[in-house]
Order: structure tokens, then C-alpha cells, then sequence
């Protein structure tokens, strides 16, 4: 028994310091890459991320060093490796931050990196458009690889994990058993392959449709990241006078809270994949809904109808895809719209889409257990089957959808509490709790609304919101279950 224990702890070990030294490898080449940034355009910040990169790249070889020749991934060190991948994948892309920003304190540093790598975007910066150039490449990068890495997590991780009903969306090439697949590699690479296509297309219409190229590039990977993160304090207001770079931008968005795995069957002969999915036909039901019922409710006040069909359409993809840019303080437009907006900072997008939230599917199979409850109090002795997307839904799977939804929405009350302790309005509290846990971005009200930010809350609601962030993009349960003692046994 201490043998065997001892050998899998020896094996968790070189797991730990195999996958985390790789990781912090591609961070230090990515240092060095925005270090170049910073000195195409003279920047004395060249020196913070050539530092970072030199410190980074310490680490991980260290831990490659570290590493055995021989690791077995196994589903019990997938917990953990997914949750301290994030956490100290943040932990290290702060220091750039700490480094290159003259007076900022080490929580505002690890509020913006956690921000950025969970592809939140809530930000605590101000005067945006003044920062280096290499600091805001900086941030879009870490939204841009967030957002990739959210999407290996939904298809190859959560599925093994059995988080929340993402067992629905598994398949042969994403089941992780004892060991890493070639099938799962061969599905990560394509994804990949369709996210790097879909952000380099971002940047090409927006740099056609008149943005600078630099300009073009960040927002293109924040777009398809839906992480938010913008040049400037006005956000994506900035192109207002631009209508069409916010219905290119509310494609990319839309395109990106879409299950990345359907693309891969798209580009492998099934072209009408994505509209058959029960999931993604929903999204678009309910962005649809959601568009024309602001859209009416702005030109009834007297509102241009094409502005406000692009103001709402641009805000509202923004908000559901969990991306948070924002072109008005939407939150001005009147209650009907500052309810629909918290509301729908709740919905989320698809599941496998680089999307935060609680997810479509959840909320649908929420849904068909209501009516199947419904029909039971009716016919107690019946038995009716639910299917989704082709696959039969048991008690077992509806079981776990309805923990999650539990999970979520009491982590959000939770939050809220907490915020509230260090004097924070109840607006901002229960936005606050929401859009970090939701990985939305801005919340609502004067403080940290869309026209706002989080520099004014104290450091403690700082660290608590950057908790809640990581909760979220984590799907909750994959970071609660490592406080859980039945794990830490062998």
C-alpha cells in the first residue's frame, strides 16, 4: 500500500512539473514576443518583459528538470492540474504587469492578469489608451490564449470530469481515460486550427474596416476570445463613429460562443452541423428575442431604429457571449433594459465556445425537467425519456445539471455577501458577484457599469472577485472537488 502510494504520488508529481514547466515555457515565449512589441514601438517596457520572460523561463525549465522521463495523466490529476494550470498561469502573467505599470500595487496587477486569462475582462486600469503598447498586446494575449485554453478544458477535460452535464458533449476523440489519446490531440489541434483561423480573420476586417493595425490585431484576438479587453476606457465606443466595426465585431462574437467542435465537423463534410444542434439553435432564439424586443423598446422612445438595432445587437451579443465590450452605458437605457441586461449577463453561451456563463444547455435541460415533472404530476406512473442532441438524458446526468445551476447561482449570493462586507453597494455587489462569476466583464451602476471600472473597490473585494473569476472559467465544481478529503485519498 505505501509503495503504490508513493509511486502515484511520484507520478503526480512529474505530472505537475511536466505539464506546468511546458506551460510556463510558451509564457516566457510569449514574454519575449510582447517584449519585441514593446521595442518596435521604443518602449522602455521592453526590459519588464524581457525580465519576466528570463524569470518564467527559470521556472519552467526548472520543472521540466524536475520532471520524470515517464508520466500517466490519470482522471484523479486531471483536477488538479486544470486548476492550478490557471492559477499559476495567472500567477506568472502578473509579474509583467507589476513590472510595466508604474504605481500598480500587486493585487491590481493580479486582478488585471486574472482577468485577462480567464477571459473576463473587468479591468481596474484607467486612461487606457495611454498605456504601452506592449502592455496592451500583453492583455490581449493572455484573453486570446485564455480563451483557447477554455475551450481544450470544455472538450477534453470537463466531459472526463462529469462537470455539470459536459458529459452530453463528449465524444470518442475528447474521452481522456488513463492516458492523452492521439484522437484528443488530433481534435485539439484542429480546434486550434479554427480558432487561430477565425482570429485571424477578426483582424483582417477590422483592420479593412478602418482600425489601425495594431488596434485591428488586439481586438481581434479579444473578439474571438470573447474576453473584452479594449484599447480604450470608451471600449468598442471608440469605433461609434464606425457602425460596421460593431456588426463585425457582434460576428465574431456570436461566432466564437459557438461549440468549436461543430466547426471541426463543419470542415470535415457536414456543413449544416451547427444549425441542427438543439444548442446553438437556442442561443440564436435567444439573442434574437433579446435584440428585437431592446431594439423596439429604444425606437418607441424616439431612437433611430438602425442605430438602435446596432447599439442593441452589438451590446447584447457582447453581454450573452460573456465577451463585455461595451459601446453606451446600456445600463441608461432604462429598467426594462438594465433588467434584461443582468439577466442575460447570467445566460452565457455554448458549451465548448470560448464563452463564460452558466451555458444554453443547462439552462434547456433545466428546462425539459420542469415539463417532464409537469407531466409526471399528471401521469405518476409514466415513464418518459428525454433526449438532447441525440443522446438519451438520465437522472444521473439531469442530476448533475441541476448541482451545477445550484453551485452557480450560490457562489454568485455568496460573492455578493462578501462584496457587501467591504461596503460595497448592493448594485455592485450582486453585479459584481455576477459578471466575475459569469466571466462577463463590466456589471452594472455608476462604480463598475459599463462607463465604470474596478479601480475604486477595496484590495479585499479585489481578491474576492479574482476568486469568483476563477471559479467561474473553472466551472466551479473542478476547483471545489480538490477541498473534498475522498480526493487526496489513494
Amino acid at each position: 500500500m505505501f509503495v503504490t502510494s508513493a509511486a502515484t504520488s511520484a507520478n503526480r508529481r512529474s505530472v505537475f512539473y511536466r505539464v506546468f514547466g511546458y506551460l510556463l515555457l510558451f509564457l516566457a515565449t510569449a514574454e519575449l514576443l510582447t517584449a519585441a512589441v514593446s521595442a518596435w514601438y521604443a518602449e522602455r517596457t521592453i526590459w519588464a518583459f524581457l525580465l519576466s520572460s528570463i524569470i518564467t523561463a527559470a521556472v519552467g525549465g526548472s520543472l521540466l528538470y524536475l520532471a520524470g522521463q515517464e508520466i500517466r495523466l490519470i482522471k484523479r490529476n486531471l483536477f488538479l492540474v486544470t486548476a492550478l494550470g490557471w492559477i499559476l498561469f495567472s500567477a506568472f502573467a502578473t509579474i509583467p504587469l507589476y513590472l510595466a505599470l508604474d504605481g500598480i500595487s500587486r493585487v491590481d496587477a493580479w486582478f488585471e492578469a486574472v482577468s485577462a486569462v480567464t477571459t473576463t475582462g473587468s479591468t481596474i486600469l484607467s486612461d487606457i489608451e495611454s498605456l504601452p503598447k506592449g502592455v496592451l498586446f500583453w492583455r490581449a494575449f493572455l484573453q486570446w490564449f485564455g480563451g483557447i485554453g477554455i475551450i481544450a478544458m470544455a472538450v477534453a477535460v470537463l466531459p472526463a470530469l462529469k462537470v455539470g452535464g459536459m458529459k452530453l458533449f463528449q465524444t470518442e476523440s475528447s474521452d481522456i481515460s488513463e492516458k492523452m489519446l492521439p484522437q484528443s490531440s488530433r481534435v485539439s489541434m484542429a480546434i486550434l486550427w479554427v480558432y487561430g483561423g477565425l482570429s485571424l480573420l477578426a483582424m483582417l476586417s477590422y483592420w479593412l474596416g478602418g482600425m489601425s493595425a495594431f488596434d485591428a490585431i488586439t481586438h481581434g484576438m479579444t473578439s474571438v476570445a470573447t474576453g473584452g479587453f479594449a484599447n480604450y476606457d470608451a471600449s468598442f465606443g471608440h469605433f461609434n463613429d464606425k457602425p460596421w466595426l460593431l456588426w463585425l465585431a457582434s460576428l465574431w462574437m456570436l461566432l466564437a460562443a459557438l461549440p468549436f467542435i461543430l466547426y471541426v465537423g463543419m470542415l470535415r463534410g457536414d456543413p449544416w452541423l451547427l444549425l441542427r444542434d438543439p444548442q446553438v439553435r437556442a442561443f440564436l432564439l435567444v439573442v434574437f428575442i433579446a435584440v428585437l424586443g431592446l431594439t423596439l423598446y429604444l425606437s418607441v422612445q424616439g431612437r433611430d431604429w438602425f442605430d438602435a438595432l446596432t447599439q442593441v445587437t452589438f451590446n447584447v451579443v457582447s453581454i450573452i457571449t460573456t465577451c463585455g465590450y461595451a459601446s453606451e452605458d446600456y445600463s441608461m437605457w432604462g429598467t426594462m433594459a438594465f433588467i434584461a441586461f443582468f439577466y442575460l449577463t447570467f445566460s452565457g453561451g455554448c458549451a465548448g465556445s470560448t464563452s463564460g456563463g452558466l451555458k444554453i444547455f443547462r439552462s434547456q435541460l433545466s428546462f425539459y425537467l420542469l415539463i417532464r415533472q409537469l407531466r409526471l404530476l399528471i401521469h405518476p406512473n409514466a415513464v418518459f425519456v428525454q433526449h438532447y442532441a441525440g443522446k438519451r438524458v438520465d437522472d444521473q446526468l439531469l442530476g448533475s445539471v441541476l448541482s451545477f445551476c445550484f453551485i452557480f447561482f450560490a457562489t454568485i449570493a455568496l460573492l455578493a455577501f462578501v462584496l457587501s462586507l467591504f461596503g460595497l453597494d448592493p448594485i455592485t455587489s450582486i453585479t459584481g458577484a455576477a459578471t466575475a462569476v459569469s466571466n462577463v466583464g463590466p456589471g452594472l451602476g455608476d462604480v463598475i457599469g459599463p462607463a465604470g471600472n474596478f479601480a475604486p473597490l477595496p484590495d479585499g473585494a479585489k481578491l474576492a472577485l479574482s476568486l469568483g473569476m476563477l471559479l467561474g472559467r473553472l466551472e466551479i465544481l473542478t476547483l471545489l472537488v480538490l477541498f473534498v478529503p475522498m480526493y487526496w485519498r489513494y
